[in-house]
């Protein structure tokens, strides 16, 4: 008979047991079938006739990085998660250091209010947008003429359109970063701030050398799981520009949506996805590896 110890080290697993199998038919399988069918050729009209696919190699990819239109989605894709990522890390962080005291008058109203963006449907966050930036009946160019500004073509405008595109997202998300790092900063034990404050640091000392040292994993989770959702981005720009003018607002996302429903090839699109899958895992493991270092050290 298994001992008592084997016993124990071997019970936690048959009970996980459901569970891997589970994700594995969930989220393994349908990985592994978009990397296989990059490989392929394939399109809407082989799947409506029950035509096999054409095992192509690695043509798809070939393709695709030969295409200007690709690497123009590569481009607009990297500005803008870097953008959004930057920014609400930044302002996330700025919110919550103004409302880290339990003290502070209207508190709990304050924190309801942020988090109200996040709550509302990512169509939603794009037509309320759209509706905002409309040169003749949008309220912000209400605004820049009733200050005798011409108003501007927030989202015809090819330089002004993923600008705009940028806002909206941090609009939306910065107070998910918020709500993590407040969690964070409440999180860092008080007498050690406070013997900061006796030993003579100053707000900024105590900042650096105590605060976000301590909520450095707390940080490196919030742009993890941010530039993931950075990279997923879609439904918001497909209903504000859907990608235009031209390709300027057209992301790597949006890019694979045209390839596969407008130009029906799934071969190529399970090509883009697979660039775009790995391009995530290597800034998230590049992330994660710095900040781990830095923690060490």
């Amino acid at each position: 008979m298994p001992s008592v110890s084997t016993r124990s080290s071997v019970t936690p697993w048959l009970f996980l047991t459901p569970a891997f199998v589970v994700i594995a038919l969930i989220l393994l399988y349908p990985v592994f079938s978009g990397v296989r069918l990059s490989f392929f050729s394939y399109s809407m009209r082989d799947f409506a006739v029950g035509a096999d696919p054409t095992f192509v190699g690695l043509d798809n990819f070939r393709h695709l990085f030969a295409s200007p239109h690709f690497r123009n989605s590569i481009r607009v894709t990297l500005t803008f998660v870097g953008s959004v990522v930057a920014l609400e890390m930044v302002v996330g962080l700025a919110l919550a250091l103004l409302m880290e005291d339990e003290k502070l008058k209207g508190l709990r109203l304050f924190r309801t209010l942020f988090v109200l963006p996040i709550m509302i449907a990512p169509v939603v966050v794009g037509l309320v947008w759209r509706f905002m930036y409309h040169p003749s009946y949008g309220i912000l160019n209400y605004f820049l003429q009733t200050l005798g500004a011409d108003p501007v073509m927030w989202l015809s405008d090819p330089g002004m359109a993923l600008p705009s595109i940028i806002i909206a997202d941090v609009w939306q998300w910065t107070p998910f970063v918020f709500l993590i790092v407040l969690a964070g900063l409440q999180s860092v034990p008080k007498d050690l701030t406070e013997a900061g404050i006796v030993d003579g640091c100053s707000y900024l000392q105590n900042l650096f050398h105590i605060k976000l040292p301590m909520i450095g994993s707390v940080l490196l989770v919030a742009a993890i799981l941010r530039l993931i959702d950075a990279f997923r981005a879609l439904v918001v720009i497909f209903v504000m520009t859907y990608g235009g003018p031209g390709v300027s607002t057209e992301v790597l996302s949006l890019h694979l949506y045209k390839t596969a429903f407008t130009a029906q090839r799934l071969g190529r699109a399970s090509a883009v996805a697979v660039i775009l899958l790995g391009i995530l895992l290597i800034l998230s493991a590049t992330l994660a590896i710095r900040t781990l270092r830095s923690e060490r050290r």
